[in-house]
């Protein structure tokens, strides 16, 4: 007899359609699976056979076979236990046909029939309710994390004896007790009232031109450097620069959700989503830690930072060629990784913010306190490459604090008010480039730039003064007139004034502050 069985693989965060195939016929007693598969796909047929027999079904001697379609697409992952399982069955006739139609089965089994999560199980049931399925079999585990995607009915299993009960028409397995809720949990609806749940910039005193500059960044999703001594408070800026950013849109979170979920961190944190996020890894993390990759590829950081911010905190700690490969993604908005089978995208649209000292010990220009000799503080900022920083639009240098500013219990202005402002900001924005494409000011492209950042007179005479002076390369000239232009609307002007690229141009003064002393 033959059955065929409906489920999925992921590619990226892409969910494809697979077909799982059995056949049970009269032959030498043999159990075989085809079909381009992974080590760990083929170990599933001692898993299924285990779990079968523990279940109470002895596999018959027969010949079976199992393919996995298309053939031209390598198979990894443990999802297939539970659909080849149910393919045998129904090629057994325990299970009738009829009752796969339109269901989409995934699930990882263990020897005792126990049915356990899988990653990347929302973009999976997102895919089949475009494909027009109406069901989906899938671990209890992962019901979570499944029913943020609506009109599709989740058979949430904890057995596989249920899975063959359900589909023989004996009822559906019941959720525990509050898991309806689950979906608006991930997804941030379900955030408890009176909770603070992120720092707040009333707790930062001083440093006036820093809380600008992170305003400014927010505001227009620039790439934001900040460099000076330590405990001038650049760390303290950067986690706090969530608290000013816009709500996520539901689009926004389902994107970001399927990246959790091919990453298998849905099952594991209960509240991911309730912001935009920020990710902060150490500076020894390998490169395929940051961009994504690995045998079986998998997002990395910057693909966790997706639509929220990556804070590298001591940047020139981090090794020169790991740096260098956000410089594509930093452009491209996501991040390409080719293996022999084909080539995997992950989106990687983030805000790169980003901190380091001035010199190894922290110190410079303070030659009272500061001993590193001329070359070892070249070295070190020989790190940040002059084509990385050409991609960092914002780069301002901390002052030290006053002790009567460390000391101020003065009321500063709280994030909300803040965001307020960014609000404004990201809704002109969203009018202007209505239709086009483009979502923040730091996405203009350099062709259109006259075209949203045009400038009278004064301001092109003030423009070729600060890239003559400067040694403006053509990227960073560019990236002055979008911080203008973010600038400009937070001021609520529709023209790039002198004001604003006055402005704008001193968030580039450490071009020549720091890499030109070198």
């Amino acid at each position: 007899m033959y059955s065929i069985v409906s489920t999925a693989i992921i590619m990226g965060i892409q969910s494809i359609p697979v077909q799982v195939e059995a056949d049970v016929s009269n032959g030498m007693p043999l159990f075989e699976m085809v079909g381009f598969l992974a080590s760990e796909v083929k170990e599933a047929r001692e898993r299924v056979r285990t779990a079968l027999k523990n279940s109470g079904y002895l596999l018959p001697a027969k010949r079976i076979t199992v393919n996995l379609s298309p053939a031209n697409i390598k198979k990894t992952g443990s999802g297939f236990d539970l659909p080849v399982a149910i393919a045998i069955l129904a090629a057994l006739g325990i299970i009738p046909e009829e009752r796969l139609q339109g269901i989409l089965v995934v699930g990882e089994i263990g020897l005792n029939g126990n049915i356990q999560p899988t990653e990347g199980v929302l973009p999976m049931v997102a895919e089949a309710k475009k494909q027009g399925f109406t069901r989906c079999l899938l671990p209890y585990g992962n019901y979570r994390e499944a029913s943020v995607i609506h009109n599709v009915e989740l058979i949430a299993l904890r057995h596989l004896t249920e899975a063959i009960r359900y589909l023989n028409g004996d009822g559906v397995p019941a959720p525990e007790s509050g898991t309806e809720a689950a979906g608006a949990d991930i997804m941030g609806e379900g955030q408890r009232d009176g909770e603070e749940t992120q720092p707040d910039f009333a707790q930062i005193n001083g440093q006036r031109l820093l809380r600008r500059a992170g305003e400014v960044a927010a505001a227009g999703m620039h790439n934001f450097l900040m460099t000076g001594a330590p405990g001038a408070g650049k760390t303290m800026l950067a986690q706090r620069i969530p608290s000013i950013l816009p709500p996520m849109e539901e689009a926004e979170r389902l994107e970001l959700a399927k990246i959790y979920s091919v990453s298998g961190m849905l099952l594991k944190e209960a509240h991911i989503l309730e912001k935009r996020p920020f990710r902060s890894p150490h500076h020894t993390i390998t490169p395929q830690g940051l961009v994504g990759g690995g045998t079986i590829p998998k997002p990395g950081e910057i693909s966790l930072a997706h639509k929220g911010v990556l804070f590298l905190d001591e940047l020139a700690e981090f090794s020169k060629p790991t740096l260098e490969l956000l410089r594509q993604p930093m452009e491209a908005k996501e991040i390409q990784i080719a293996r022999l089978h084909g080539t995997i995208s992950y989106p990687a649209d983030f805000m790169l913010v980003a901190a380091m000292n001035p010199c190894p010990c922290g110190a410079y220009p303070d030659m009272n306190r500061c001993h590193c000799t001329q070359s070892a503080i070249n070295r070190y900022l020989g790190k940040i490459s002059r084509p990385l920083l050409d991609r960092i639009d914002i780069c301002v240098e901390t002052a030290p604090l006053t002790y009567e500013e460390v000391a101020a219990q003065g009321k500063n202005e709280p994030s909300a008010v803040i965001r307020q402002r960014v609000c404004e900001a990201w809704e002109r924005q969203k009018a202007r480039f209505a239709g086009t494409g483009i979502y923040f000011n730091s996405r203009i492209p350099a062709q259109r730039l006259k075209e949203y950042c045009g400038m009278g007179t004064a301001e092109e005479a003030f423009m070729q003064d600060v890239y003559r002076q400067n040694g403006l390369t053509a990227r960073s000239y560019h990236k002055i007139l979008r911080v203008a232009r973010t600038i400009a609307d937070l001021s609520g002007s529709a023209d790039v004034r002198v004001e604003h690229l006055s402005e704008a141009a001193c968030y580039r003064s450490l071009d020549r502050n720091y890499w030109e002393r070198g």
